[in-house]
């Protein structure tokens, strides 16, 4: 008797799991169709694309000058969220003065914008790796070990660029798009090099204050 009880409520134990494994079943799919599916379809369709012409200054930290680029920007928006940026600009006056060490640079920045979709507007953080890339042209250097900062980008260098701040973009109307940004732009300067009166041996980083503004069209 008291084998088949225990029988018994194994079997009952058996029941009522399976009972709760069918209403977590039920449970999941309910999300699944009721939650995840809506979210994903309406993600889909605020897909979207935007490219636009801007201005950009750029605050030099370590040559103590402000530089003024053109430029135009792609981005894509797989949904209200998230944005994958591509920025060139063009720095076309000399650098950092009238006779200065480079007579132009190009800066590419690429990466991802995170911001919700407000009521006409859209304000956003952003992470973007890239680079600039100094045109040099001639200019008289010592002949010193370690060379001064300013020769070795005369010789026409490429640094790496990491673009950190934030912005906002206003939108007038369905296709227009306006997009004012502003960050710190990390340049990595190479080293050895002789900079404000003192040897570095080894590469480091300069901070620049950088500011954009545009505007575009939707598509």
């Amino acid at each position: 008797m008291n084998h088949e009880g225990h029988e018994g409520h194994e079997g009952h134990e058996d029941s009522g799991y399976s009972t709760r494994k069918e209403a977590f079943a039920l449970f999941a799919s309910f999300v699944v169709l009721y939650v995840i599916a809506p979210l994903t379809m309406t993600a889909h369709a605020q897909e979207r694309f935007d490219a636009g012409a801007h201005v950009a200054v750029a605050r030099s930290s370590e040559f103590d000058d402000t530089d003024t680029g053109i430029g135009g920007w792609l981005s894509w928006h797989p949904t209200a969220l998230i944005g994958a940026d591509a920025e060139m600009t063009v720095y076309p006056a000399s650098f950092p003065n009238d006779n200065g060490f480079s007579s132009s640079r190009i800066e590419g920045l690429f990466g991802v914008t995170v911001g919700p979709r407000l009521a006409g507007l859209r304000p956003f953080v952003r992470l973007r790796p890239g680079f600039l890339t100094f045109r040099g042209q001639p200019v008289v250097c010592i002949l010193i070990f370690p060379p001064p900062l300013s020769c070795e980008l005369a010789t026409g260098r490429t640094l790496f660029a990491l673009d950190l701040g934030g912005g906002v973009e206003l939108f007038p109307t369905n296709r227009a798009v306006i997009r004012v940004d502003v960050g710190d732009r990390i340049l990595r300067y190479p080293g050895p090099s002789f900079r404000n009166g003192r040897a570095t041996q080894d590469s480091f980083y300069g901070h620049d204050f950088r500011l954009s503004a545009g505007a575009g069209v939707r598509f």
